[in-house]
């Protein structure tokens, strides 16, 4: 390896500047097992020249009033309280920290960005008992630790990112590879939830992205075989229905369990978005993921897909050993952005259509609610009644945790289709968080009733998907430049975190 020195290269900029790398910083070599360095043929953020506009201006002010909360109340820690002005574990790793490093180096916030980069650098450490979910792990820490090494091209990141993967390798040491939903990364114990020897389908399958491009990055290949070793299985699995999978998947026999269940929400939801994205990915190489996710599209039409009363919104509801229920959680908000990249991608026209109709439909479970916030589940009336919204929400289900679902979608929406009004939709939520969640000594609450404005009942707790994900979405939403972070150069993991789609 040569010296530092002559191997220095400028770094790409925050707004347009130029700066060098940090004296002591080296720029990742290339190793030479390992294929080139990535960033050299996908695009880093271009024209960060471009000065953000007002309504990302917003986001901006969103953001750091967020941060401040949890730089005060909750340093290094997993989540702010933003409330009882203190903080949350739940791994111990600094995960709003973690997560929210590439929307930093997005939204140019470079001060807020190189300290929390010390923090990585001086604190992160792996080497502790703890138990960490296998896939929130995945891809809120490795995610987040990959696209901060791209966007920066800080090795730094990169080593980390690779410390961790290793750790959670002893998941994947099961009777049928399906790995477990939990793994101590200090002692390597891994083993399933406490309540049944079953992994999440959408746990399972929601790994890849992360596992192979660290494999790609550090010429290790064990990352990468063992995830897609994952997808191999499930895609030979009786027990599907016209492409959709049911929940839950036991460690020990490698087969689907409580068949009959099939949801595009919870516990099965990015199962289907991995499948396109790792196909883009991988730069369209791999057909079977294409014609495993083709497949879903199409059993979601026919089983799932319906029309509510009185305003024919369409939406993907629940079956249940062959009863339809009309039941959506938000998370299936994520559907109409997935479905509007693949027709980005080539896949047929009217993929678009559906995901423009979808997205009316997640519009209006916001705009159908008091706040504004659509709640975590809503049932669509299905029949005509008198006085009856379309949108139904149960006592159990009217909180809004923060959730980026929506404004994921608005942002495909908006970057593929040039609509103006996926901007207005998306300012129209960005100011219900303002108004309903921001808690004033810092950072934003999820609350209890997206129904009642005049209480909405904060709950205390700022996910590390608002500040991830969510405000991430929103600022690239107004953005009015496609090449930043364009969608033909990058894919996002499903916790917004942009790794580079590979070249042939």
């Amino acid at each position: 390896r040569a010296s530092g020195r002559s191997t220095r290269r400028t770094v790409v900029s925050w707004r347009g500047a130029v700066i060098e790398p940090q004296p002591g910083t080296e720029l990742p070599s290339r190793k030479a097992e390992a294929p080139p360095r990535p960033s050299s043929q996908a695009p880093r953020i271009q024209n960060q020249a471009a000065s953000p506009n007002e309504r990302q201006r917003a986001v901006i002010d969103a953001f750091l009033h967020a941060w401040a909360g949890y730089r005060k109340f909750a340093w290094g820690h997993d989540e702010l309280k933003p409330v009882s002005r203190s903080f949350s574990e739940w791994f111990g790793l600094g995960l709003t920290l973690i997560d929210a490093l590439d929307t930093m180096w997005i939204l140019g916030l470079k001060k807020e960005f190189e300290e929390a980069r010390k923090w990585v650098s001086k604190k992160l450490r792996f080497q502790k008992d703890v138990d960490v979910n296998l896939f929130e792990s995945t891809i809120r820490i490795l995610g987040g630790l990959l696209s901060a090494y791209h966007l920066s091209g800080d090795d730094l990141f990169l080593k980390k990112a690779e410390d961790f993967g290793n750790r959670l390798m002893p998941a994947f040491q099961t009777p049928s590879k399906i790995p477990y939903s939990d793994v101590n990364i200090g002692t390597g114990a891994a083993h399933p939830p406490r309540w049944t020897s079953d992994s999440t389908v959408a746990e399972v399958t929601s790994i890849q992205l992360e596992f192979r491009e660290l494999s790609r990055l550090t010429g290790n290949k064990k990352f990468q075989e063992a995830a897609e070793e994952v997808t191999r299985r499930v895609h030979s699995l009786p027990g599907k229905k016209d492409g959709l999978v049911p929940m839950f998947i036991d460690t020990h026999s490698g087969r689907f369990t409580h068949p009959g269940v099939f949801t595009l929400g919870a516990r099965a939801d990015s199962y289907y978005e991995y499948l396109l994205k790792q196909w883009v990915q991988g730069g369209k190489q791999e057909p079977q993921l294409l014609e495993d996710y083709l497949e879903a599209i199409e059993g979601i039409r026919r089983h799932l897909l319906r029309r509510s009363e009185p305003g024919k919104l369409a939406f993907v509801g629940e079956l249940a050993h062959g009863r339809f229920s009309a039941k959506m959680d938000h998370l299936v908000c994520f559907l109409p952005g997935t479905l509007a990249l693949g027709a980005h991608h080539g896949l047929p026209a009217d993929h678009m259509e559906l995901a423009r109709a979808l997205m009316d439909t997640c519009y209006q479970m916001n705009r159908q609610m008091e706040t504004g916030l659509s709640p975590e589940i809503v049932h669509f009336n299905l029949y005509p009644q008198n006085d009856r919204k379309d949108v139904q929400v149960k006592p159990a289900d009217r909180h809004n945790l923060l959730r980026p679902e929506t404004v994921e979608s608005l942002f495909y929406l908006h970057r593929l289709t040039g609509d103006p009004k996926y901007q207005d939709w998306g300012w129209e939520i960005l100011q219900s968080f303002n108004a309903y969640t921001r808690v004033p000594s810092g950072g934003y609450s999820s609350i209890s009733n997206v129904q009642d404005p005049l209480n909405p009942q904060p709950r205390d707790k700022m996910e590390s998907f608002f500040l991830g994900e969510t405000l991430k979405y929103l600022y690239l939403l107004f953005s009015d430049d496609p090449s930043l972070l364009s969608l033909d150069a990058y894919v996002f993991n499903t916790e917004a975190h942009p790794l580079p789609i590979w070249a042939p």
